[in-house]
């Protein structure tokens, strides 16, 4: 299936090796919009390593990141190989969490530094670093997402619209904490 997307006429895969650091963005374009664009940029102020899927805005297919197998794209493949470990951006909708965003993912050391990252540089916003509080569905904890598949594993960053927003301040302000993030660690 992800081979599948790969092939796509528009779809856009990116990868540039940086640190070992790495950002990556599975549902980039029209599926989860702004969240490549927000991995590049933090990717880009940091050193950082980056992977992105970009799907093109006539296309809205939601592939399940744990179907995002590295077997069947060379790049994704290499991108693994190189980090050490992956903060995997995501977007999501729930009418309770406009103002929350979730970090899910199996390195729950990189969480916990995450969220004392993003805490202060978005008071407006509610960090859940417990995976208890996460809806199941948006844990990322799966042992094939590729986010849990770098040496040191990595974190589902779930963001909600709002602060993916370029209108707004806070998006801005995710993106410095981000990069600050990949610098420190």
């Amino acid at each position: 299936m992800f081979a599948e997307l790969l092939a796509h006429p528009g779809v856009v895969e990116e990868m540039e090796l940086g640190s070992a650091f790495g950002f990556m963005a599975l549902h980039g374009g029209s599926v989860e919009r702004e969240t490549a664009e927000i991995a590049r940029e933090a990717a880009a102020r940091s050193g950082a390593s980056i992977y992105s899927v970009m799907q093109p805005e006539d296309l809205w297919w939601h592939i399940p990141s744990v179907l995002a197998d590295p077997a069947a794209s060379p790049a994704l493949e290499a991108f693994l190989e190189h980090v050490d470990v992956v903060v995997s951006i995501h977007g999501y909708g729930r009418p309770d969490g406009h103002r929350s965003l979730l970090l899910g993912g199996a390195n729950r050391t990189l969480a916990a530094a995450a969220a004392d990252t993003l805490r202060p540089a978005l008071p407006g916003y509610v960090i859940v670093d417990d995976l208890d509080a996460i809806p199941p569905a948006l844990r990322g904890l799966h042992p094939a997402n590729p986010v849990n598949r770098p040496r040191g594993g990595g974190v589902q960053l779930e963001l909600p619209g709002r602060v993916r927003s370029r209108r707004l301040p806070d998006r801005a302000a995710l993106v410095d904490a981000l990069a600050t993030l990949a610098r420190c660690m």
